[in-house]
């Protein structure tokens, strides 16, 4: 097994980033690593409709700080940093990784389809892909469990259904 000493969990502060945590910070405990929480806030995105429209309002640093504050409020018996990084979040994910030594890194993942992904991307793709150590995704048995419903039900309908590979 690899020795792990840094811990890099991205969170998003999605059910799918919450399950992922309670991986990391078991990960942390059982290995006594360091835990390193990260939230990166992307830049402002504008879409054109007729006139410029905020596409998503992102919380405030502080707010995030807050939540990120109160996550390493849970863990126990672990060490823990939190830090607030605002840009591409495939870009700082990365770079944190880079600068903390990161061993392991430790992310939710929303199981899009391939559509979806080709569409939006994929943070999770994109880190896997371009990570500098192990990159281990997390996604809640109750997610997978919809996951498979829906292709089921998909397979039921005559809907051909593509390999979905995470």
């Amino acid at each position: 097994m690899l020795p792990l000493r840094t811990i890099l969990h991205p969170t998003d502060f999605s059910e799918h980033s919450e399950f992922a945590f309670r991986v990391a910070s078991s990960l942390a405990r059982d290995y006594n690593a360091r835990l390193i929480l990260l939230h990166v806030i992307p830049p402002p995105m504008v879409i054109y409709a007729g006139g410029p429209v905020p596409a998503e309002t992102w919380p405030s640093i502080e707010e995030v700080k807050e939540r990120l504050r109160n996550m390493e409020g849970r863990t126990h018996h672990v060490r823990v940093e939190s830090t607030v990084l605002e840009g591409d979040p495939v870009d700082k994910i990365l770079q944190a990784a880079e600068e903390t030594h990161s061993d392991v890194i430790v992310m939710g993942t929303h199981g899009r389809t391939a559509l979806t992904r080709l569409l939006l991307g994929s943070v999770a793709e994109s880190v896997i892909r371009k990570a500098p150590c192990p990159v281990l995704t997390a996604k809640p048995a109750a997610a997978r469990m919809k996951a498979l419903e829906e292709s089921e039900a998909n397979t039921e309908a005559g809907v051909a259904v593509g390999a979905h590979a995470e």
